[in-house]
């Protein structure tokens, strides 16, 4: 048995999260677990790695998700950071509204939305990709889905940005998102089914806690969810899903020969670009990974962008190739914690490229502006200067 390799680096540092698989790639040939003695973590580096402690509750708690206490205080009580029984019971309300059927008839009209605000932008000619897409179409569909109406809708990309920074270690970026986090954790706390539209998945989660299929209390935790955990990492799939088809226009080409090629473009974006750079996990007894031991109590960080591109799991990992189709990609998570969204999020995506795939030949963008986050890996600016049609 032996101690993990160390690796003298910053995860949060500014460098590292605007761009980090360099540094992943280091960390993956350094061993599949590194300690990282300056965040006191364990970082999981390889696929195979990854997937097993994901798959593995009991070992690798999620009453940790955060790498700071406060936020991880916060944050009890929640699906997001509780381990079955509790976390089945809080999950089951949450992916009732989200499940396949439930999401076949919203189908029809994200399609719609999608197709109408590409074709609006197309015939602009040019146009800011973050703010005009890849935050208006999300922002829209979960506002409607949720029943948010008022200053709730007028706050969700704060709120929504804010709920993944203070999931980082307790640096700058985590000390000035607390008090906005705190705006969406305190409307959480008194949001009642009246301030929700009626008809609304919102609505039905009240619905639940009044007919005690949800413990009392718990309907606005879980609605903090939709907002503190899908919004931000569905903006950056979009965002990142718009800057790779204009980089690679011969991938956007292959979509638009073969419209059966949008659901593995979709994993194809989700494995090249992870939305989410770390999750924390607490080791809950001694573990022993490939000889060598986490000592029980430890904090971990899962690099899902490191697991993505492990060349043990994938052929030319660096490279970008929609006919790859990568299914078993980590970026949803797996097991019982995998995303509870990820069906609203590739029914938004699969809808926003559908419409590019349509009704773009090619994107001549500006350089992408990308600005550190601790949680989210995200474009924060992407201007298209020209559409050239299909």
């Amino acid at each position: 048995m032996s101690t993990p390799p160390t690796f003298d680096v910053d995860l949060f540092a500014d460098e590292v999260v605007l761009d980090p698989y360099p540094v992943y790639a280091e960390l993956r040939e350094c061993g599949p677990v590194v300690h990282l003695p300056h965040n006191d973590v364990y970082a999981l580096t390889r696929y195979d790695v990854i997937r097993g402690a994901l798959a593995d509750w009991e070992a690798f708690s999620s009453a940790s998700i955060a790498f700071n206490p406060m936020a991880n205080e916060a944050l009890t009580g929640t699906s997001l950071a509780s381990d079955p029984p509790v976390h089945t019971q809080l999950r089951a309300t949450l992916t009732e509204n989200l499940s396949p059927r439930a999401l076949r008839g919203l189908k029809g009209s994200i399609t719609a939305k999608a197709d109408a605000l590409v074709a609006e932008l197309v015939a602009k000619g040019s146009f800011e990709a973050i703010d005009a897409l890849a935050r208006a179409f999300p922002l829209e569909v979960v506002a409607d889905l949720i029943g948010f109406t008022g200053e709730v809708r007028a706050n969700m990309l704060r709120w929504g940005q804010a709920a993944m920074q203070v999931l980082g270690p307790m640096n700058q970026r985590t000390a000035e998102n607390f008090p906005i986090a705190g705006e969406l954790y305190a409307w959480c706390s008194q949001v009642t089914a009246d301030d929700l539209a009626e008809g609304s998945v919102g609505r039905g989660i009240f619905d639940a806690e009044t007919l005690g299929a949800i413990p009392p209390d718990t309907a606005g935790h879980i609605i903090h969810q939709y907002l503190g955990a899908g919004v931000d990492t569905t903006v950056a799939a979009i965002g990142n899903l718009v800057a790779l088809f204009a980089r690679h226009p011969d991938q956007l080409a292959l979509v638009r020969e073969d419209p059966a090629l949008v659901s593995a473009a979709f994993n194809e974006v989700l494995r090249f670009w992870a939305p989410v750079h770390a999750w924390g996990r607490r080791v809950t007894r001694d573990v022993t990974i490939e000889g060598t031991e986490i000592p029980a109590g430890a904090q971990v960080a899962i690099l899902f962008g490191a697991g993505n591109r492990d060349p043990r799991r994938y052929e030319s990992p660096d490279a970008f190739l929609v006919e790859r189709n990568p299914v078993d990609h980590l970026s949803f998570g797996y097991g019982p914690h995998g995303c509870a969204g990820q069906g609203l999020a590739r029914l938004e995506a699969h809808a926003v490229i559908e419409a590019l795939s349509r009704r773009v030949g090619r994107l001549v963008v500006g350089p992408e502006v990308r600005v550190p986050g601790n949680t989210t890996r995200s474009i924060e600016e992407l201007p298209v200067l020209e559409v050239i049609p299909a």
